[in-house]
């Protein structure tokens, strides 16, 4: 998770740079956060990131552009602020996770039933 955590860091310290609010919002999201799946991602961010992702995707590139340029060409520049608010809030939420943030469940699917150790009477 400490991965995603420093994706999400450095695409607010992009984001927090010089230039224009779209411009810093395409390298923001381009090269530290368009390669994370939502999967990857805990789930109590999974559904804002994903909404994120259509909103940095949601327009047809055009000549050669990437979708991500031709999405954010179009946003407002309201709209782009929106954008990158998210960002900050989803990088403020992933580091109050850390590690222990997410539950981790049992690849098998089954549910063991784990008595604590203070539980278990001693011989």
């Amino acid at each position: 998770m400490s991965y995603h955590v420093d994706r999400f860091y450095a695409a607010v310290s992009v984001l927090s740079g010089h230039g224009h609010i779209k411009q810093r919002l395409i390298k923001a999201y381009e090269e530290n956060l368009g390669a994370i799946g939502e999967d990857e991602l805990p789930i109590a961010l999974k559904q804002s990131f994903s909404d994120l992702r259509h909103q940095m995707n949601r327009v047809t590139p055009l000549n050669g552009e990437g979708s991500i340029c031709a999405s954010v060409r179009k946003m407002s520049v309201e709209e782009a602020a929106e954008c990158a608010t998210l960002i900050v809030s989803l990088y403020g939420e992933i580091s109050r996770l850390g590690d222990s943030g997410q539950e981790l469940l049992p690849l098998d699917g089954k549910d063991p039933k784990v008595v604590p150790p203070f539980l278990v009477k001693s011989n």
